[in-house]
This record gives C-alpha cells, structure tokens and sequence, in this order.
C-alpha cells in the first residue's frame, strides 16, 4: 500500500487556551480538492485522512458533518482508500484532555457515528500515536493537559489505548471486515555508558506500553508494577487482557530521524540519530506482536542540498524491501505528508508560522523533489511487488467495490439462509 497523509493534528497549547490545527495552518480547508488532485497525479491510492475531530464532535450524539460529507464523498469517486484518523493528538474543547475518564466512552460513540455514516470506509487508525499522546500531553507537558509525571501519563495512556479499543469493537459492528492500521512511534533507548544501562531499559520497556495494553500483551514485570504504582486498577489492566482485537489489526509503526535516543545515567534523553534504523527497530516490534507490517510514517527535511529528502526517502524504502525479502509480511510504505508541515520543528508548542519542507508538495502545492522521487519509486515497484511477493495479501475491498461487496455479501447470507432446514415452518413452536 503506496501511502501518504494529510495530518489533522489538533493539540492544545497555552494551558488549553490555543487550538492548533495543522489543516487549517497548511491550507487543506481551502484547498482540498487540489490535495485530492495532487493524490491522484502522483498515483497514490492510499491516503492516511480523517475529519478535524474539534470542529466535527460537539458533544454527545452532536456532529457536524459537513467537511467530512464533502470530502469522503470526494475521495470515494476519486476511488481514493483512506485510513481514516479520527483523533490526531487533541480532543473537542468540551471534553478538556486526555485526563478525562469519560473520553474512551465519548470517543467510541464518535468512531460508532462516523462507521454508520460512512459505511464504505473499511481502514482506520481510531487514535493516532497513543504512546506520542500520552507522553507528549501528560509526561512532558506540551500539549493538552500540559501536565508532568507518571501518574497524569498513566491515566492519559490507559484513557487513550481504552478509546482506542472501544472505537475498533464499535467499527466492527457496523463493519465487520475493518482493518485498524496502528500508527505508533516506533522508538528505541541506547544508554550512552555504563550507569545508564538501567534508566534506558526501564525507556525500552516504556516504549512498548500503549501497543501491550492495545493487542492484549501481558506487559513486562517492570512496567506492570510501574502502571499499578501509578494509578492503574486491576480492573482496567484485565479490561486490556480481555481485548480480542489483534486479528483485526496491522503493526502501523513510524520511524523519524529522531526515534532513537541517547540516555544519560539520570534518566534524561536527547536524539540520538539513527543508529539501528528502522529495519533492526522494527523487527523488535514485530518479534514481540507477529503481526503485519505497515511503515505508516516517515519523512525528513529538503535541506540546502536538496536532496536529502530523497535520499533519505530511498533509505527507509530500501529498509522496507529488506524486511519483506526476510519474510516478515510488510504491506505498505507512507511518506507523510502530502504538503509541508508548520511548527513541527518546535513539535507544535508554538505558534511561530514556520514552514517545514517535509511534505511531498510545499504549500503552494508545487511539487518537491521528494515528491518527483516518490512519484517514480512508486511506478517502478507497483506492479513489481504484488507479482514477488512472499507476504500476505490484504484483503482490502476499494471505495469503488464497496457496493458490489455489499452485494456479495447479502446474496452470501441469502444462501445460507436457503440450506437451512425447513421443517420447523410447520410448526411456530419449534427451535
């Protein structure tokens, strides 16, 4: 699955006071037709996308559907797949932050409302970066609730992966062949001497969390006894172990320059660089859950060069084939995103305006050079990769077969219902 993005992150800043909305700053509300054309000229089929969650759920039962009735609509002529995100770092005024108990409840009737609404939709990632969420909101204090500790982490971490969950099983309900495509930073910790060997694991135990409580993982002794102390009640922990959600599910995993650190002996961390890469990290991931595979992120800045996007585009692609050629089942690449980006390199604390080279089009929407690379990369192995394949095919139905599959479907039930035995008709009794 050749994909992109159009991100709808909407965090809070300034103590909840400021929304900021990466659609609106990069100009998707004005220009979504030609972000669909855009999509179409580069002969993707797969776009990462979803409603602005602030301006769509406005309370219980109350949504707004205007902008996602355009566009899904849009999209769906367009024979366009979305992977539908329905919450991308920030909540609805109303509900405050991710401190809030009742968000998991709230959200799943959202993701309910928009399964009813939009029934040919078949790809979702329901929560966006769970671990990235919590961390960034409740542990380090930059977005949403802005708070810092292991207890408002824990709390934002067990409400997120709990909406999360109850948003799947509320889609497979009205969509009983929904794929959750997981979007998780995929991070690693390496302890830069001796004495921070400790703090370093204890970082790559952590790094695992939202994915454990997701698929239904016992969580390490280490990290159980740390969500305990933290607030997590028995209940909620066997509320995780009872999900039965993983068949339904591809390991999304992203993977930025920036996903791998160097630990000091006081716990602290800075970027490291990439020192393992993404190939070695996710293969963690994958010996740990054994699911399929999707790179559902990465991207790097057009510096002065003007190649480095490329050539860093090329690296994560030739990661991608390196794990397919080892046989783990990998079934999809995203350059994210579509467009520029603004303030991700302060990560959305400020509203400084700038500009950052990272999409495969700037905001002009005038092709980059990543883009032209992207464009290419993708005429070159579409049809190549489905013909060599060792892995799984996805058993994805496109917008334009929905009916057809609906169809099937009904003339499928229909004769099963006429190979039942028919014996109990003369008696209302019976059975």
């Amino acid at each position: 699955m050749f994909c992109t993005g159009i991100e709808n992150s909407v965090p809070t800043i300034n103590n909840g006071k400021t929304r900021v909305d990466e659609m609106e700053v990069c100009g998707h509300y004005k220009h979504w037709r030609t972000d669909f054309d855009l999509l179409e000229d580069m002969g993707i089929p797969y776009v990462r996308y979803g409603p602005p969650i602030h301006t769509t759920f406005l309370g219980p039962g109350k949504y707004d559907w205007e902008f996602a009735d355009m566009t899904f609509a849009d999209l769906r002529r367009r024979d366009i797949t979305p992977i539908v995100d329905l919450c991308h770092f920030g909540v609805p005024d109303w509900i405050g932050n991710f401190q809030n108990t009742d968000f998991p409840e709230l959200f799943a009737d959202y993701a309910s409302a928009f399964a009813e609404r939009f029934p040919w939709v078949q790809l979702y990632t329901p929560v966006n970066e769970m671990f990235i969420c919590a961390t960034f909101s409740a542990r380090i204090g930059w977005w949403n609730e802005q708070m810092h500790g292991d207890k408002p982490f824990v709390t934002a971490l067990k409400n997120i992966v709990k909406a999360n969950v109850l948003a799947m099983q509320c889609i497979l309900k009205r969509r009983a062949n929904a794929i959750f495509i997981q979007s998780e930073s995929s991070e690693y910790f390496h302890a830069e001497n001796p004495a921070a060997i400790g703090p370093a694991e204890v970082l790559n135990s952590m790094r695992f969390l939202s994915l454990d409580l997701n698929y239904g993982r016992r969580v390490d002794s280490e990290m159980y006894e740390y969500l305990f102390d933290n607030g997590m009640t028995k209940e909620e922990y066997h509320f995780f172990l009872g999900n039965r959600i993983k068949q339904h599910c591809i390991l999304g995993n992203d993977y930025y320059w920036t996903n791998e650190h160097r630990v000091s002996a006081d716990g602290t961390s800075v970027a490291s660089g990439e020192v393992f890469g993404y190939t070695e990290i996710t293969r963690q991931y994958y010996d740990r859950y054994r699911l399929p595979v999707m790179h559902t992120e990465t991207n790097l800045i057009e510096g002065p060069n003007g190649d480095e996007a490329v050539q860093w585009l090329w690296k994560e692609w030739a990661s991608v084939l390196r794990l397919r050629n080892d046989g783990i089942p990998t079934v999809g690449f995203t350059w994210y995103s579509l467009t520029d980006q603004v303030d991700w390199d302060c990560a959305l604390r400020e509203q400084r305006g700038t500009v950052n080279p990272l999409g495969l089009y700037d905001l002009d929407r005038n092709i980059r050079a990543v883009g032209k690379a992207y464009k290419q990369l993708i005429r070159d192995w579409r049809d190549v990769l489905p013909a060599s394949s060792v892995c799984l095919v996805v058993p994805i139905v496109p917008p334009s077969h929905y009916n057809i599959m609906e169809e099937r479907e009904v003339e499928r039930h229909q004769r099963v219902v006429n190979l039942r035995p028919t014996t109990t008709q003369s008696n209302p009794q019976a059975g």
